[in-house]
């Protein structure tokens, strides 16, 4: 059996990910990204770079806890990067990475898509549970 080289195993390792697959790392990286947070963080700061009371105040409902944590996550994953600026007070901003960037192309889109079909899914889900209701008479 011929050797690999590393760049060779990397490649393999890379046709092998299974997302199906609970132990697969891509698993994990799509529960992250899938987080609701995730999302409307990542498409907040698509145009720009935002401080984090910006941030705080342009995604509604999100805790200043939930709001850390998912920054941190964030920016551990590499798709952000966190700038402090020494001021009184003092100012942090946050901006997506190349990475960051390109995931937030298809979160966009799915903020985007669920902003422009609601009603539909709103129809279904009434008409579901009428008929739901009228099975279970």
């Amino acid at each position: 059996m011929a050797t690999l080289t590393a760049a060779q195993r990397r490649e393999q390792a890379r046709i092998e990910y299974d997302a199906f697959l609970k132990s697969c790392p891509t698993n994990q990286l799509l529960d992250r990204i899938s987080d609701k947070w995730v999302s409307l963080v990542v498409s907040a700061l698509a145009p720009g770079p935002l401080r984090y009371s910006d941030l705080g105040r342009k995604i509604a409902g999100v805790s200043p806890k939930m709001l850390t944590q998912t920054l941190r996550s964030l920016e551990r994953d590499g798709l952000l990067t966190r700038t402090v600026t020494p001021s009184v007070p003092v100012r942090v901003d946050y901006a997506l990475t190349p990475l960051g960037q390109n995931l937030a192309l298809l979160l966009s889109a799915v903020k985007d898509w669920a902003e422009n079909h609601f009603d539909e899914v709103r129809d279904a889900r009434e008409r579901y549970d009428a008929e739901a209701e009228s099975a279970d008479t």
